[in-house]
């Protein structure tokens, strides 16, 4: 059998019927993306042909990138606004198939902040930085180290966190970078990098704490939870004198053992809160996709904490015992 030439394909880049063999990972129907954005897709045999080609292109383009293979994985670009990423396969025979995905592209939240906020830049790069073993996670024991490394950097100097638990332990590190009892909204940026393996890694834990003007403490926590396979964020289910505090999980996905080894991936999340420290969660943005949060809790804690602006970075264990080496890097705090 003959497969189709560059010619045959481009011919065929436009009949699309309805029945879909292409798997598309990534992004995921409805997401919100910035540009470039990742494109992951697979197909299996089209109308029962195998797959000479697979392509895309985007709303009414005639212009279809073609890749000669069973998948695709591609940088693609695109306007501001709403869009139909159309991905396609062939068969050897000539048969065609498309798998259509609805997006918008979006700027990224550190777009968003205007130009009066404050930013605190290279957060991990500052002296101060203590490793506890966190009296919540699990049952066992965790011990923690850090170093400041040239590799693997974003920035040429990146924080590297060797972490090693028994029973399910976590350890919880953490630095003061400020102090500033009237901002309402932030936005926490992070480049984080997970060595291989991460199959003792449940949860990464991204925190930040704000000691407000009347002397509570508001507790921005959020977590990629590899339990629920969520992203979770944190509620004072009691009240500040005597609190309850709660993880509570979103509808939006995420697992660290998913995400790639050996590679950075950027997470910006976005939050505000009032005068009472009912936090408002909006969103979580990973490797430039946008996932909802959308949710306001009451988060102020009595803790008796003198004024700070703190940040916590935690990495909880999974089963009787293990080890993670994980690495930050361009970790940035926006308020205003």
């Amino acid at each position: 059998m003959k497969a189709f030439s560059l010619v045959g394909l481009l011919l065929l880049a436009f009949s699309m019927p309805a029945f879909s063999n292409v798997a598309v990972t990534a992004p995921y129907a409805g997401a919100a993306v910035t540009t470039p954005f990742a494109l992951i897709a697979s197909a299996t045999p089209c109308s029962s042909q195998p797959i000479a080609a697979m392509g895309y292109s985007l709303d009414n383009s005639t212009n279809t990138t073609i890749v000669y293979a069973t998948s695709v994985k591609a940088s693609v670009s695109a306007s501001i606004g709403t869009h139909t990423l159309h991905v396609k396969s062939w068969g050897n025979l000539g048969a065609s198939c498309v798998e259509d995905v609805a997006i918008t592209v979006v700027t990224s939240p550190t777009a968003l902040v205007p130009t009066s906020a404050i930013a605190v830049y290279g957060i991990h790069k500052l002296n101060g930085w203590q490793a506890v073993t966190d009296a919540a996670s699990g049952y066992g024991f965790s011990a923690g180290k850090m170093n400041l490394v040239s590799s693997p950097a974003l920035s040429g100097v990146t924080r590297e966190f060797l972490t090693a638990y028994t029973r399910s332990g976590g350890e919880r590190y953490f630095v003061s970078f400020g102090k500033d009892t009237g901002a309402t909204n932030f936005v926490y940026d992070v480049s984080i990098y997970v060595a291989a393996p991460s199959s003792d890694i449940a949860n990464i834990e991204m925190d930040m704490n704000q000691v407000m003007a009347n002397g509570q403490t508001v507790i921005y926590g959020v977590q990629c939870d590899g339990y629920t396979g969520t992203w979770d964020y944190t509620a004072n289910e009691g009240s500040p004198e005597n609190p309850v505090d709660q993880w509570l999980h979103s509808t939006a996905p995420c697992n660290p053992q998913a995400w790639s080894t050996n590679t950075w991936h950027h997470v910006q999340i976005s939050y505000s809160r009032d005068e009472e420290g009912n936090v408002n969660y909006k969103s979580v943005w990973f490797d430039g996709v946008k996932q909802n949060l959308d949710a306001t809790v009451p988060s102020a804690f009595a803790l008796g904490w003198g004024s700070t602006l703190l940040t916590n970075f935690q990495i909880d264990g999974v089963g009787g015992y293990g080890s993670s080496t994980v690495y930050i890097d361009n970790l940035t705090v926006y308020r205003w």
